[in-house]
């Protein structure tokens, strides 16, 4: 792999380093595409030993990723206890080799469709909206929102999210843009639960099938853009937080595989976990030998 993939960055803050880092995989996906090809499919492999199992070995996946194929990054998986202690909601920590930086990300590995990008876990953001009633339109009042305190998390939140479409086999690591959503917002709509927004109408209008109440973010066209769900402390984690949709709000959202991409199962991972279960830590060294040798014929390959 040549050094032609390697940029010069100096010391910004983590949401512009965060960017950096972004542009930076995305450059490498574009050159190199059968690198991140590779290790998506083996993530998604990990559906087939349970629907849950894909998203934690999907933070591994991701950190080692970076680890041993992007020049000037590195990447260590925070782990779950560490990350129950965590100020950020972050999952692994990016590494900027020539500032030191380090960036906090919340990996994510959810289906097309709805996708939280934040916990609100303190229960501050649904009722901090609640008390500027069900329409809140004016651009100041807005901008108030976003600055106060019980939106500040969205200021420090960076989030990978890898979503895929089971059935078509293809995936996509998409990354909402939070100061796009901050800029578009014209509208911050109160949908109560047994009604939905009527995009025709720009109103809201009785509907089956929410059971709970939200605020939808809109840009000045009408569109969707993004939701805060339900805040109270009872809720459990779908029914609270900010949220968004893949396919509603795809102007939102940045690639850095540039598009969905297709991937395959791999069947040999999935024996080499079941002897892995099976075998001593000395069968595990010698085996991690022989991988590291096959990720540096990779990286030679490139």
């Amino acid at each position: 792999m040549s050094n032609e993939l390697s940029l010069d960055f100096g010391q910004k803050n983590t949401s512009q380093q965060y960017k950096d880092f972004q542009e930076r995989f995305k450059l490498l996906a574009t050159k190199h595409p059968k690198l991140i090809i590779n290790t998506l499919s083996n993530i998604f492999t990990m559906r087939l030993i349970g629907n849950k199992t894909h998203g934690d070995l999907a933070e591994i996946g991701i950190a080692e990723f970076i680890h041993q194929f992007m020049y000037d990054f590195d990447s260590r998986h925070v782990g779950k206890d560490l990350f129950r202690a965590k100020e950020h909601e972050e999952d692994i920590v990016i590494i900027n080799d020539i500032s030191k930086e380090e960036i906090p990300v919340s990996l994510k590995a959810y289906g097309d469709g709805p996708l939280q990008l934040s916990t609100d876990k303190d229960s501050l953001m649904f009722p901090k909206l609640l008390k500027y009633g069900n329409a809140i339109e004016d651009e100041l009042t807005i901008q108030e929102i976003f600055n106060s305190p019980e939106f500040a998390s969205l200021n420090s939140v960076n989030v990978m999210p890898l979503i895929y479409r089971e059935k078509a086999m293809q995936c996509n690591i998409m990354v909402f843009d939070f100061e796009k959503m901050k800029a578009d917002t014209a509208k911050i709509i109160y949908v109560d639960e047994g009604h939905k927004f009527d995009y025709d109408l720009q109103k809201v209008i009785p509907s089956k099938g929410r059971s709970h109440p939200i605020y939808m973010f809109i840009d000045k066209d009408g569109k969707y853009i993004c939701e805060v769900r339900y805040g109270n402390a009872a809720a459990n984690a779908l029914q609270r937080g900010f949220w968004t949709h893949t396919v509603h709000a795809l102007p939102y959202f940045n690639s850095l595989t540039n598009g969905w991409i297709s991937y395959k199962h791999n069947l040999t991972l999935v024996k080499l976990f079941r002897l892995a279960l099976n075998s001593t830590e000395t069968g595990h060294e010698q085996a991690n030998l022989i991988l590291q040798n096959n990720i540096d014929t990779l990286r030679e390959e490139c």
